[in-house]
């Protein structure tokens, strides 16, 4: 799907050519042919490894003037065949300035060199001697003049250069060279703190045992600290061998995840599709992130065209949720973790010993419950302080209220049953509400009658009230106001609902009680409801998702419009994406609606949530993630939403 520049993504690419070593005319058309491959793949940022037109292990060869003069020939004639090409393509090579010989990286752009950048650390220890040859680059860019027969190019040449594509909003792109980024103060922190959101490494890292694992994780880091795209290009196959083995190890990242890198041993092309958009929200939300400007830098427009290209991005259709099952394991241990220490601290400041929590045999109550009986293990108190209320009424199913009573006795909880039709049909006579008339009223009476049982009976026990709603529930504002999402600590506010299934799942795989994990198994076979219309034939009859949408887009929607402040239409765009084949364009785009309006509306609801742990990235809570006034207007999102009907 078409969902490129004028969303913020920009292609790019980490080449690596075979070579032969001195042989520039041989690597000069190599990387002609990769600059055309990368080119019609859609990439708009090229780049190729250090020294790649001569080679990296020329040694003593670099203080030939022949050698240096037919890599100056060689950048021309690639210069030359990138004239019809829209893209910035980074390719290193040896160049001479002021009798001395520097390392440098060549910026081309439509047949011209926009910039040469010098390498600015050069390592001179272990099997490194580059110091023999090269000298450190400048940092403030001074002006290079270029001969061309009889013309002359002058070209800004320094470490502090950098380019500005003004095809995508946000996208300026500085460069730095192999050891710069393994120091301690790189030319990428200097370059983003000056506004670059992309930085390119021309690189020849030579392979050791291990020493990929560590050269993956300083990309990682580099592009997390600085909240920016990352394209790391290394030598490969080609370079001399004498004494060192280059593995064309290319790597592109993004704020610390890794979008693609290729093999070790095998030179290729990858691809990877950055996301600028999301690097300026993620710099605009870090209030510790600070751009400065440095009067040092040059920046070089480079008036690129916009076009639509096709991106190879995937984004998970469950964002909260790891898909390998061994970390998915280890978030759902960590996330169990965190709610449960967070109530141990609540219980450990107020001194109380008993925890009333209701039970429905839905997913959110039984996790609730689940997690008390653990933080109560942490704690040395008897589980049977724990006080397990079901409250059957007008929906409860005999499924649901078996699941909660056999699960309630299973952990050894203390299991009471106070059934509320009494109370609500009392209640129902005294404010004149039909009983025959299913309206938000008889919904919401039972989940106020319930609300106000367990907090007489916590009253009765010194106990606290423990809350069982979920951050998806929240963010749609699925919960009775001053009923369900009232408690004195809610253990699942930070977890959204896609991630409440693993978690019991989890507790299940890992319980050790067969008993215990039968229960757990039917809960999660059981749909989502609030049970508060009478069932149809002993079988539910109100399914939460019929009424508000799946929550596997909804938690969709939250994670992106939350955790990287998209745009309505890309949410859209990369849903459809994500979801093809499984929803249609026009279901996606009706829950989108209903999202952004319920999202908006319900705010107030937010603005009074009880305490409770964040767990991952995204949270609704007014006292943390989350301050937004409970009467803001929703109206330019929803207004974007009409427009993709058009």
């Amino acid at each position: 799907m078409d969902i490129g520049m004028e969303h913020g993504f920009v292609k790019a690419a980490a080449a690596t050519p075979r070579i032969r070593v001195a042989d520039t005319v041989y690597n000069a058309e190599q990387i002609i042919l990769g600059i055309e491959e990368a080119a019609a793949a859609g990439a708009k940022i090229i780049v190729f490894p250090e020294l790649c037109i001569t080679g990296y292990t020329c040694g003593d060869l670099f203080l030939q003037g022949l050698l240096l003069q037919k890599a100056q020939e060689s950048l021309l004639m690639i210069a030359g065949r990138t004239k019809e090409i829209d893209a910035l393509v980074f390719v290193g090579l040896p160049l001479v300035r002021e009798n001395k010989l520097y390392n440098v990286a060549a910026a081309l752009h439509r047949g011209e060199i926009r910039g040469f950048i010098p390498k600015a650390n050069i390592p001179a220890y272990a099997e490194f001697y580059e110091s023999r040859h090269f000298q450190e680059g400048n940092r403030e860019p001074v002006e290079y003049v270029l001969k061309c027969g009889e013309e002359e190019q002058r070209i800004p040449f320094g470490t502090n250069l950098l380019f500005e594509i003004e095809a995508v909003k946000g996208l300026i792109v500085g460069c730095e060279i192999c050891e710069d980024i393994w120091v301690a103060d790189s030319p990428a922190n200097s370059h983003a703190k000056a506004g670059a959101t992309v930085i390119v490494n021309l690189s020849a890292s030579d392979e050791t045992v291990g020493k990929d694992e560590y050269r993956e994780m300083l990309v990682k880091s580099s592009s997390a600290r600085n909240i920016a795209g990352y394209v790391y290009t290394s030598a490969g196959e080609g370079e001399s061998s004498q004494d060192l083995v280059f593995g064309g190890h290319n790597i592109i990242a993004e704020n610390g995840t890794v979008l693609s890198q290729s093999k070790r041993f095998v030179n290729q092309t990858v691809y990877g599709d950055i996301d600028i958009s999301r690097i300026r929200h993620e710099r605009r939300r870090m209030s510790t992130y600070r751009q400065e400007a440095d009067g040092t830098y040059c920046v070089v427009k480079i008036p690129m065209k916009k076009e639509k290209t096709e991106i190879a991005r995937t984004y998970d259709c469950l964002p909260f949720v790891p898909e390998d099952k061994e970390k998915r394991n280890k978030r759902c241990d960590e996330i169990l973790s965190i709610q449960s220490y967070g109530l141990k601290k609540r219980y450990e400041h107020t001194g109380c010993k008993k925890a009333v929590i209701g039970i429905s045999g839905g997913l959110d109550s039984t996790l609730a419950l689940l997690v008390t009986a653990r933080t109560f293990d942490l704690l040395s108190l008897e589980r049977g302080n724990i006080v397990s209320v079901t409250m059957p009424c007008f929906g409860t199913t005999d499924r649901t209220y078996d699941n909660a009573c056999k699960l309630a006795r299973v952990l050894g909880t203390d299991l009471r049953e106070i059934p509320i039709k009494e109370a609500v049909a009392l209640h129902f006579e005294e404010i004149g509400q039909d009983m025959d008339n299913h309206d938000v009223t008889y919904e919401n009476s039972q989940a106020r009658e319930r609300t106000q049982i367990l907090m007489d009976v916590a009253n009765q026990e010194n106990a606290l009230v423990i809350g069982t709603g979920d951050m998806s529930e929240l963010a749609l504002g699925w919960a009775t106001y001053n009923g369900d999402h009232m408690s004195m600590y809610g253990v699942n506010a930070g977890v959204p609902k896609t991630l409440v299934r693993h978690l019991v799942q989890y507790y299940a795989d890992t319980c050790g009680n067969e008993e215990l994990k039968a229960v757990l198994l039917d809960v999660l076979d059981t749909p989502v409801s609030p049970e508060l219309l009478p069932p149809v034939d002993g079988v539910i009859a109100q399914k939460t998702e019929d009424l508000v949408g799946p929550y596997e887009l909804h938690d969709f929607f939250l994670y992106y419009m939350l955790r990287c402040g998209f745009e309505p239409d890309k949410v859209y765009r990369i849903a459809c994406m994500s979801f093809a084949g499984q929803y249609e364009k026009a279901v996606i785009l009706k829950w989108l609606k209903t999202f952004y309006r319920r999202f908006f509306a319900q705010q107030f609801k937010r603005s009074c949530l009880p305490d409770g742990p964040k767990v991952g990235s995204v949270a609704l809570s007014p006292r943390g993630d989350l301050r937004m006034p409970s009467d803001a207007c929703g109206r330019i999102w929803l207004e974007e939403l009409e427009k993709l009907e058009d």
